[in-house]
């Protein structure tokens, strides 16, 4: 049996440069001695939009290194989506720290030689691109598990690697569509989709979490393997509630806006400020507190149209106009000691400018900062990292945003190759 591809890949980072040599900024877990997770595995990504570059930089946070195929000059589209970081795509800034650019034309017979090359020394393989399209590069399981039977690698599309819908273009919100999310969100009128891209969020972290599970694997028989990640499926896997809501062909949940279909009072309820409070009821137990200590009606507890969650939600037109006369005298910050002094669950209404001020945020140091194209921006520590591997914990990596082919001389070299 050949020894675990982990041991290689330890090999492999000292044939190809680390990261500090390449100019890369380093996490703090560097100086406590303890190494990254992932330090010593190279991972190659032909990627694109936000799927697999959500998943590599997942990987790249924990250490491995990442080398990003990219399309010459333009690179990855996403790049192009807006500008409003100093310049930049907020995709592209939020998705794509700690990696390497190398730009390759691969219809180019030595660039793609290159990139064959570098899958000889590298652990993992992640591909988004179009249907059939890392086949046609010679990039599928089948064309390479031959000459490197260690090597992991993970496609990641619309709808799978099989199947009737297999050449079908997916964007997010086509996903969101064919996953039902539609059907759940909004309101009774019309239908909203999820405001961030959840069902290419969900594809990257299940891709993350296979390729984890296929490193660990490796490193005990030293096999690589196949990993088909499909949106779809992601995003069907997260819509595990309201299929099962619907079982036995039941009604489906009503679309409540941000209010929860199959609980109440659960939601966005106004203040007389002209602000609003987030809350939830999750139990008998919280409905009695809630109506004694913040609306102060003991009676309501036991009205016969709100004595169980069910009754509640079918009522909940009359519930919320109760819940609305007694908010419209107190602000929102009133409105929140009450809740926090009856022990419910509520939550302020932020905005972004809200987040990125958040006091829990600031209070447990969640920010750091990254180097850019155009200069240092914020970032937010993964997480379950620290800014140091202190109490045993890891620090993250949290390297550069890169420009386009900025690394191609730095591999190039390493490969011993030159243009």
């Amino acid at each position: 049996m050949k020894p675990p591809r982990i041991a290689f890949a330890r090999l492999s980072a000292r044939t190809l440069r680390s990261p500090s040599q390449l100019g890369r900024q380093q996490s703090s877990a560097a100086s406590t001695h303890r190494p990254a997770p992932l330090a010593g595995i190279t991972v190659i990504s032909l990627e694109q939009a936000i799927a697999a570059p959500f998943c590599t930089r997942q990987l790249a946070d924990l250490g491995a290194r990442v080398i990003k195929v990219e399309r010459p000059v333009v690179g990855d589209f996403a790049r192009q989506y807006d500008n409003r970081v100093n310049g930049m795509s907020s995709h592209f800034m939020w998705t794509n720290r700690s990696k390497e650019s190398l730009a390759l034309d691969l219809k180019n017979e030595k660039d793609h030689g290159i990139l064959m090359k570098l899958l000889e020394r590298a652990d993992v393989l992640v591909q988004n691109l179009a249907p059939g399209a890392s086949a046609r590069l010679g990039l599928s399981h089948e064309a390479l598990k031959e000459k490197h039977p260690s090597l992991i690698i993970c496609d990641i599309s619309g709808y799978g690697q099989d199947g009737p819908y297999r050449d079908k273009k997916a964007y997010d919100l086509l996903i969101q569509s064919e996953a039902g999310m539609l059907s759940v969100t909004g309101t009774g009128t019309e239908p909203a989709k999820v405001g961030i891209s959840i069902a290419d969020i969900s594809a990257g972290m299940y891709a993350y979490s296979n390729i984890l599970s296929a490193l660990l694997q490796r490193g005990k028989d030293g096999q690589g393997c196949r990993i088909d990640i499909s949106m779809l499926e992601s995003m069907v896997e997260w819509m595990g509630f309201p299929m099962y809501y619907t079982f036995n062909n039941s009604p489906g949940p009503v679309p409540a806006g941000a209010s929860h279909a199959a609980i109440y009072p659960y939601g966005p309820f106004a203040t007389g400020d002209g602000q609003s409070v987030m809350l939830g009821i999750q139990n008998e137990r919280e409905w009695v507190n809630f109506c004694n200590d913040v609306l102060r009606q003991p009676g309501l507890a036991t009205d016969s149209r709100f004595s169980s969650n069910s009754l509640r939600t079918q009522n909940r037109d009359a519930l919320k106009q109760t819940i609305h006369e007694v908010f419209a005298t107190l602000t929102a910050e009133q409105t929140i000691e009450r809740l926090d002094a009856a022990s419910i669950a509520n939550a302020s209404f932020n905005d972004m400018q809200g987040v990125w001020k958040h006091a829990q945020l600031k209070a447990r140091d969640r920010w750091t900062k990254v180097q850019t194209p155009t200069g240092p921006v914020e970032a937010l520590l993964p997480p379950g990292s620290t800014k140091s591997a202190d109490k045993g914990g890891f620090g993250a990596q949290m390297g550069s945003v890169p420009e386009v082919g900025e690394h191609n001389e730095a591999i190039l070299a390493e490969l011993g190759i030159s243009r």
